[in-house]
């Protein structure tokens, strides 16, 4: 048996909301969009710049009004990033809570719109602590 591994899927209730964070925070493009009006749904398939095959499906649902709820018992999605700090103090400020800070200089965690758990790892060894990471308490779950 063979296998390929081809996305993960998040469900969204608004996918601009959705794309900000993902896209515009945490650096992610578009790959492909799927409108199909007979299942009244849509399809955006998102990855990093340099791994089209690393995708996350946003999925809308035309009309939903449901409040998805759970995110934390889907566990998480896990990006690694260039400097731990900066992508946090970038996601802080556009208005995104850091839940765990990267007090390690190694890892962190944020939520996406949807409550989704989203890990960020430094690439390669951990940076030396720096303020205001390294004695910034962890906030809600994550």
């Amino acid at each position: 048996m063979s296998l390929r591994y081809l996305h993960t899927m998040v469900r969204v209730r608004d996918i601009e909301e959705s794309k900000r964070f993902y896209c515009d925070l945490l650096g992610l493009v578009e790959v492909r969009r799927v409108e199909n009006e007979k299942g009244k749904f849509t399809l955006v398939f998102l990855a990093p710049p340099d791994q089209p095959d690393a995708q996350v499906e946003l999925t809308y649902n035309w009309g939903s009004e449901e409040a998805y709820k759970g995110g934390r018992n889907f566990g998480h999605l896990a990006y690694e990033v260039d400097d731990i700090y900066a992508a946090c103090a970038k996601l802080q400020a556009g208005g995104v809570t850091v839940n765990r800070p990267p007090r390690d200089g190694n890892m962190a965690f944020v939520r996406s719109p949807e409550g989704i758990s989203v890990e960020l790892l430094q690439r390669g060894a951990p940076l030396p602590p720096q303020e205001p990471w390294a004695s910034m308490p962890n906030t809600g779950e994550w």
